[in-house]
């Protein structure tokens, strides 16, 4: 009998520990300030700050119901569909109170307590602040209630368990506001504060464990999925900003377009519905912060010069087909006309370690996003259904090796990877 209650409270004891470590309490921050705004001042600022955090994409549907919900996000372990956040009092939530949403926010907890998936990216929206996140909330209660029933996600065993999930927290994820750097300017602080927070700009261009979990390193990495590289905001040798001009950095966040560089597939998304809509002192705040970011310049290893005759031949092809259909854009020189046809001559994005970007333009083709800045972008053709995979292969090889240009050639097993990838 002593053996078995022994062995009970050795369980009890385990459980405990288990849960405090699965489950631990909410970090609930300090109390909400006290707000000077009106409430009229608060919505807009709340509008604003869901423009930040691009909150439309994911809550919207296309054709859809703003913030309705139901648009089915893909993840390496099944579908998440958004819930519906209008003021809807059923479906919505229209009953929940300022301190549920910052639950939410800060602590990636529904209002009944359920743990929330990190489609949602509290890992990145928990350093937002108290008053900001009363501002979302006081946004999207003004949103009219649309009464939408939340569609039940479509994920895997185990994923699909709460058990689960608390074990990927415990791993991933730790509660906690944006704390300024003492060390930095108020424009800098400002401009990590949405980078790391609302901007959520880890969630793609980071790297991500076989479980999802992130570093939130901005290194670069694949989007799950999709299928694009988010190339590495830290490098100088990838989309590292070191040696921008801060004007053509704030250019290319708010139009999509600069001297250096064109924004395509996801990112687009991102400048077309967010970016271009923050006043320009926050944008000129986010380029002063991600200019800061990279180290000193590191030279790529080289990676030998195939000199077969089979990479000779491979390139003379990809030349031919430069000329016949890329160099009345790009030029000879490859050096384009910026910023509507951007120099391919010294383009970093071209010279990744993944080529998958270069791959899919050609594929696909691609515009850079319509916005007040530049509302009728140039846009390039897709040769997918002319070139065959070779034939693409041998472009991307080409634009890899010419000029100021030197990354690895391309195969046309890789081209034919990512022919059949959807395009969002």
């Amino acid at each position: 009998m002593k053996k078995w209650l022994i062995s009970i409270a050795s369980l009890a004891i385990v459980a405990t520990g288990a849960t405090f470590i699965l489950w631990p309490a909410d970090d609930l921050g300090p109390p909400a300030p006290a707000s000077t705004l009106s409430g009229e001042q608060l919505i807009a600022r709340g509008a604003y700050l869901a423009k930040a955090g691009d909150c439309m994409a994911c809550h919207t549907t296309r054709g859809g119901v703003a913030y309705a919900g139901g648009r089915a996000l893909q993840t390496p372990f099944g579908k998440v569909l958004s819930p519906n956040i209008t003021a809807d009092r059923e479906t919505g939530i229209g009953s929940w109170t300022a301190d549920d949403f910052w639950r939410a926010i800060h602590n990636g907890k529904s209002k009944d307590g359920r743990l929330l998936y990190p489609a949602f990216p509290y890992t990145n929206y928990t350093r937002v602040r108290r008053e900001d996140s009363d501002a979302l909330y006081a946004y999207f209660q003004s949103v009219p209630a649309h009464r939408q029933a939340n569609a039940p996600h479509e994920l895997r065993f185990p994923y699909n368990q709460q058990l689960a999930l608390a074990a990927w927290r415990a791993l991933y994820f730790t509660p906690g506001v944006y704390q300024p750097a003492s060390a930095q300017s108020v424009e800098w602080n400002r401009g990590a504060y949405l980078v790391q927070g609302l901007g959520h700009c880890s969630a793609c261009h980071s790297s991500r464990t076989t479980l999802g979990g992130s570093d939130d390193s901005l290194s670069g990495g694949l989007i799950p999925v999709l299928g694009w590289y988010a190339p590495s905001l830290t490098s100088d040798a990838e989309a590292g900003l070191g040696d921008w001009d801060t004007a053509h950095i704030v250019q290319l966040l708010q139009t999509g377009v600069s001297p250096r560089a064109t924004v395509f597939g996801p990112m687009a998304e991102v400048v077309r519905q967010s970016l271009q809509h923050l006043g320009t002192s926050d944008v000129q705040a986010m380029a002063v912060y991600l200019k800061s970011l990279p180290g000193p310049a590191q030279a790529a290893p080289r990676v030998p010069r195939d000199a077969s005759e089979q990479a000779r031949q491979q390139l003379a092809l990809g030349e031919k087909l430069y000329a016949a259909q890329c160099a009345s854009c790009h030029k000879d020189d490859g050096k384009g006309v910026p910023p509507g046809y951007p120099p391919l001559t010294g383009n970093r994005a071209l010279t990744t370690a993944s080529a998958v970007n270069a791959i899919r333009l050609v594929l696909n083709g691609g515009f850079a996003p319509g916005t007040t800045g530049n509302p009728r972008p140039y846009g390039m053709p897709p040769f997918g259904p002319v070139m065959d995979d070779g034939e693409v292969a041998a472009v991307v090889t080409y634009l890899r090796a010419a000029w100021d240009n030197d990354a690895p050639a391309v195969s046309a097993l890789e081209v034919n990877k990512y022919r059949s990838v959807p395009l969002e």
